[in-house]
């Protein structure tokens, strides 16, 4: 995506890697402490005040930097001109394929949401090849609308119910969808015809939404939260002081895997018996409340807020049927939280997807059974009692999420947002404007 002008030499594989280094400082700064003058960037970063010139430069061709203003604070000499993140013309694509939609949320640097749109679809029922028709479908459409309110899209992030290789973008196995070993970040890239400095970057949803609560929703900045997604299937993204718990593969927080019930539990997608998932998921609460319009390959695609609305309605209207059925979810989401909160003690659980309607119908039994199930240290590090249950539990708050179902789709947008941060190369620029006089002296890095 970067061009070279016919006059501007590339520069050596070093000193490129220098550049880029630096011109993530300088930006990351801006995006960290605010708007700054470039003696500011060159004091904080420790880097010349000639290079942070020449990066603010190439910052500023590249839209990712503007000045805001001049400030003057009495001294002697001329008033500083102020800089601030732009980044109105460039943006990210978040995406999302699940058992029964694809979604999309794009979003600018600047923040503005540009495509929000979710379209029911049977996932279970198609090959993946079929799915990634549609999911490529809906990025096709996105990337027209995002370039038609004058973003560039510099990178895209996908959110895929399973386990994922995010190093190289495929996934390995989801069962709710029946995939095995899929590039999906290759395939999207060739289906749309990427250019390669655009990123495809794949995880998985659960991930995704955990990444994107730390950053946006009810519990932003909480570093220890664990997020359970509250689909088809449930996942959970753990993060353990602010960073993603991913294990010595990368696939922790496969939580709707755990075993709960092998002896008399129900089949799960993955083969097993008795998984969290088949207790608490949207398929278990669909088949126990509504059995004559249970999930199965052929049924009718619905939206899962419209099965989750009208469940709602039924529960608001005394269903004894949907009520027993909400307290059973309830009481097996505490037990399964309770697992969680002995393992990882998180600060916050933080409940997506269908969970977040239902809340209010669930959180009872939830909070009692993960009140009678969680285990804490109490009076110094070996006072381990049972009788402190209660206790531990009011240590970690468990709450809907605010981000609802968007959670994954606006996670896979932030997550490439960051990957413009670590190289703002990624942004195309008109290179003949830049003001490469200190490409040649550039060898310093800020320490």
């Amino acid at each position: 995506m970067t061009s070279q002008s016919a006059a501007t030499p590339a520069l050596p594989a070093d000193q490129a890697t220098v550049r880029r280094s630096n011109l993530a400082l300088v930006l990351g700064r801006l995006r960290e402490a605010g708007p700054r003058s470039r003696a500011d960037l060159a004091t904080e970063t420790k880097l010349n005040k000639a290079t942070v010139s020449s990066l603010v430069a190439e910052l500023t061709t590249r839209g990712l930097v503007r000045e805001t203003g001049i400030r003057s604070d009495g001294a002697v000499g001329r008033p500083a001109r102020i800089l601030a993140v732009d980044g109105a013309t460039v943006g990210t694509l978040g995406l999302e394929a699940n058992a029964d939609y694809v979604a999309a949320h794009g979003t600018d640097l600047a923040g503005r949401v540009l495509v929000n749109r979710r379209d029911s679809v049977d996932l279970m029922g198609a090959s993946a090849d079929q799915a990634l028709g549609r999911l490529t479908s809906l990025a096709a459409d996105s990337l027209d609308a995002m370039a038609a309110a004058g973003a560039r899209v510099a990178g895209i992030g996908v959110a895929i119910p399973g386990l994922v290789d995010a190093a190289d973008g495929t996934v390995l196995f989801a069962p709710n969808l029946g995939w095995r070993n899929v590039p999906v970040a290759a395939r999207l890239a060739s289906a749309l015809r990427l250019d390669p400095a655009i990123g495809v970057l794949v995880d998985n949803d659960a991930n995704l939404s955990a990444l994107a609560e730390y950053r946006l929703g009810s519990e932003a900045g909480t570093a220890d939260l664990v997020y359970l997604t509250g689909e088809v299937g449930v996942g959970g993204g753990v993060l353990v002081d602010g960073r993603l718990l991913r294990g010595s593969a990368g696939f922790g927080g496969e939580v709707g895997h755990m075993a709960v019930d092998p002896a008399s539990g129900v089949l799960c997608g993955c083969g097993r018996i008795g998984c969290w998932e088949t207790k608490v998921g949207l398929a278990a609460l669909v088949r126990q409340a509504m059995p004559d319009s249970p999930y199965r390959i052929g049924a009718p695609v619905r939206d899962p807020e419209d099965r989750v609305a009208e469940i709602l309605e039924r529960a608001r209207a005394g269903d004894p049927r949907t009520l027993n059925t909400l307290e059973e979810i309830g009481r097996w989401l505490g037990i399964g939280a309770s697992i969680l909160v002995n393992i990882v003690n998180p600060k916050a659980i933080v409940l997506g997807g269908y969970f977040v309607p239902l809340w209010l119908y669930l959180v009872d039994a939830a909070e009692r059974e993960l009140a009678r199930h969680a285990i804490a240290p109490v009076g110094g590090a070996a006072g381990y009692l049972n009788g402190a249950a209660g206790e531990a539990a009011r240590q970690v708050r468990m709450v809907p999420s605010a981000l609802g179902f968007t959670a994954a789709v606006r996670g896979g947008a932030a997550v490439a947002i960051d990957a413009v941060f670590a190289d703002p190369t990624r942004v195309d620029g008109d290179r003949s404007r830049v003001d490469t006089s200190a490409h040649h002296q550039e060898s310093e890095v800020a320490v």
